[in-house]
């Protein structure tokens, strides 16, 4: 039976059509990214950070492995981990980069004219985590291959050589490489996790106090637990101990997790940070 026309005037039937329900879900995604992309980058504070990170990276990798003598052979040095020392400094920043990113709008108010213009809270969150973790990473692809650079140079001017039985800084070798590129992506994660917990406290300063205390306060506690069992089970849950397990490319079997796991740590710690804060974000008003 053919259809008859609808009479001018009268209203339209709704499209049943099963796609266009997550196509509209979806449609704030790209306005969300821009927005971001655009906060961040016109704002100079983040980028000037930024590249302190990578100049703090590569400078106290390069001074790190500018201090280690041992010439002669048999001590214990780990090369690859000595050149990436810089990582342990610039994931201050990197996690002041991800904490301000949410916690400045917070506290200037512009929070509100952002979840105006993009209703659905958990696209701002994913728009967040996508731009500065996106930033973060080019930045750490630049930090980290800089610092193995210049660890290598200063160490092997320091006698530290395969000569003298110690392993070559070289990308080529499959230990050194998972140290750097997880190096990388541990720096990402650091800053998802600042974007996660800045998201449930909204506070700034209380914000970057909870993730350098999650980093720097949780190992010192753990050196002052006398039970040595209770000491590693600690380590394995730290996410700066468990996560930097990802440099180390000698006495593997001395760790307490593999590097991947301890890698894996971190990047559940992230995951929670930002799934709480997450559900913060859409529960509570701005």
């Amino acid at each position: 039976m053919t259809a008859l026309p609808a009479e001018p005037g009268a209203p339209q039937a709704q499209s049943s059509s099963p796609f266009r329900a997550p196509q509209a879900r979806w449609s704030g995604s790209p306005r969300a990214l821009h927005a971001e992309w655009t906060k961040l980058r016109t704002i100079p504070g983040p980028r000037y950070l930024l590249l302190a990170a990578i100049a703090l990276t590569a400078g106290i990798g390069a001074l790190a492995a500018n201090a280690v003598t041992c010439p002669s052979g048999g001590c214990q040095i780990d090369p690859a981990k000595v050149s990436l020392t810089g990582v342990y400094l610039s994931q201050a920043i990197v996690a002041v980069v991800a904490v301000t990113s949410v916690s400045g709008e917070y506290s200037t108010g512009l929070i509100r004219l952002t979840l105006t213009a993009i209703p659905r809270r958990w696209h701002v969150l994913a728009a967040k985590t996508a731009v500065v973790g996106g930033t973060t990473l080019v930045a750490a692809a630049i930090a980290v291959p800089a610092s193995m650079l210049a660890g290598r140079l200063l160490l092997e001017g320091n006698g530290i050589t395969p000569a003298h039985g110690y392993e070559a800084i070289s990308l080529s070798a499959g230990p050194v490489l998972r140290a750097a590129g997880g190096s990388v992506l541990y720096l990402v994660l650091i800053a998802l996790l600042g974007i996660g917990i800045a998201a449930a406290i909204r506070d700034s300063a209380a914000s970057i106090g909870i993730v350098l205390g999650l980093l720097y306060l949780f190992p010192l506690i753990t050196s002052v637990v006398g039970d040595e069992q209770v000491q590693r089970h600690l380590n394995q849950i730290s996410p700066m101990t468990a996560g930097l397990y990802i440099q180390a490319t000698t006495n593997l079997r001395a760790l307490p997790l593999t590097p991947w796991q301890g890698l894996g740590v971190l990047a559940l710690w992230a995951a929670g940070a930002l799934l709480i804060g997450g559900l913060f974000l859409s529960l509570r008003d701005a």
